[in-house]
């Protein structure tokens, strides 16, 4: 029994040191990405490792003004918003029927929805830029939103069953009792149980889309509709004949980053608990 106990404290001791040991290492590089963001050039390669003394705040301004930035910020944050509150609309009903109702092709029609996980997102791009183009959607916000909301639905969708298959099926049937229809059934009573597991679903998306790169590179050609990840992309492009302004690329970065640590550190108690209800599927 005690062997028993101290294998188990062992390996409870590795993996928090494991999880401790990369948090750590997290933490350390963020807060380096940040404090580089504040120096300037010189002092970028002369003192690494410093902490400024006199803030460059001018390096957010120059980033924000002279490499647009607040016009990609406003881009991503539409088309993020919009992506995830369009694809909430979708996926929210569609798992609920999948995991509460009973009818023929159910299973077939769940497992097809988890099939879509499983298709590689690069094979996508000649056959999605080519139906955006015929659908004049091309190098469009709305193109854009469009297809994001129609590849994450696979994700969304499978993990939202499992929310709604964890929710006890006797509320369910105490409020058919007392006269509820099906829809109100899903309305006042599952989906405000679901909340948590609807939050985790709306953050893992918004974090995902906020930082996507390869759909809008392909999808959008226009300078004014570039998103924050492009504008990062051609702030590294600049660099290649401006002489590399490094401090206002790690402003950039930053001005990327925050918002979604923020998020986490703001939902991440209501995530987690999320994640812990879907568990039992």
């Amino acid at each position: 029994m005690n062997k028993f106990l101290t294998l188990r404290g062992a390996k409870r001791g590795f993996s928090y040191l494991v999880v401790g040991g990369w948090s750590a290492f997290s933490v350390f590089f963020i807060l380096w990405i940040i404090l580089a963001s504040l120096k300037r050039n010189r002092d970028l390669f002369g003192k690494p490792w410093s902490i400024p003394v006199d803030p460059a705040w001018g390096n957010y301004v120059k980033t924000w003004v002279n490499n647009r930035f607040g016009d990609y910020f406003l881009n991503s944050l539409i088309v993020t918003s919009v992506s995830v509150a369009a694809l909430l609309l979708v996926s929210v009903p569609a798992a609920y029927v999948l995991s509460r109702g009973r009818f023929a092709g159910r299973q077939a029609l769940s497992n097809f929805f988890a099939f879509g996980m499983g298709v590689p997102i690069p094979l996508l791009f000649v056959p999605l830029f080519v139906i955006m183009t015929t659908m004049r959607l091309g190098d469009s916000l709305t193109g854009l939103s469009i297809v994001y909301v129609a590849l994450s639905i696979p994700f969304s969708i499978y993990v939202l069953e499992g929310f709604f298959a964890s929710l006890p099926s006797e509320l369910e049937s105490a409020a058919i009792i007392d006269g509820c229809s099906d829809f109100q059934v899903f309305r006042h009573v599952m989906l405000p149980l679901a909340g948590p597991g609807i939050a985790t679903v709306a953050i893992l998306n918004f974090v995902g889309l906020w930082n996507e790169y390869q759909l809008s590179l392909v999808l959008l050609n226009s300078p004014e509709n570039r998103t924050l990840s492009l504008g990062i992309y051609s702030l590294i492009t600049s660099m290649q004949y401006s002489g590399g302004d490094w401090a206002g690329l790690f402003a950039g970065v930053t001005i990327v980053m925050v918002p979604t640590i923020l998020l986490f550190i703001i939902l991440s108690e209501r995530m987690i608990s999320g994640i812990t209800m879907g568990g039992v599927k």
